[in-house]
């Protein structure tokens, strides 16, 4: 059982979720990665959705540009948590899919993103394991104890030169 679904519009939103997998993998974290479109693919997508869900997956990243339909689609197909990113293409550099899942009607939220912020999706499916899980929230504590560290030590540097 992949306890977090990735699923992209397009290959070409892969680069964006390297960030995902990659944090995913240092918390070790089941996951699984699709491509399926909400417009081109939408039995296939609502099927995997389905599918993800009856084999107890816990959480959907959703990724998708422009108009983003993806993320709703996927949201208004099952009542798992989706976490939505919005992919920076087209003429207005993501922007319009930013509000395209920000701007979930009543009903059917999506957690979203900021544009191309693969990185905080995967931080973000992993605080929701955490909740059940106390494996993660540990590692989650630590994580950020490191980071704290990080701009400490960076701080400490900074006040050396000066």
């Amino acid at each position: 059982m992949n306890s977090v679904g990735i699923v992209m519009g397009s290959d070409s939103d892969f680069n964006v979720l390297e960030a995902t997998i990659k944090i995913l993998r240092e918390f070790d974290v089941s996951f699984e990665v699709k491509v399926s479109s909400a417009h081109r693919t939408l039995e296939r997508t609502l099927n995997w959705v389905r599918t993800f869900e009856e084999q107890e997956g816990k959480v959907i990243i959703a990724a998708a540009g422009m108009a983003a339909h993806l993320p709703g689609i996927v949201a208004a197909a099952t009542t798992l948590p989706i976490i939505g990113v919005p992919i920076k293409s087209g003429a207005l550099d993501g922007v319009d899919a930013l509000y395209a899942i920000v701007q979930m009607p009543p009903g059917i939220p999506v957690a979203t993103v900021g544009i191309n912020a693969g990185k905080n999706a995967g931080l973000l499916a992993i605080q929701i394991l955490a909740q059940t899980d106390t494996r993660l929230k540990e590692a989650l504590k630590t994580y950020r104890q490191k980071m704290a560290a990080e701009i400490e030590a960076k701080d400490q540097a900074i006040q050396n030169k000066i």
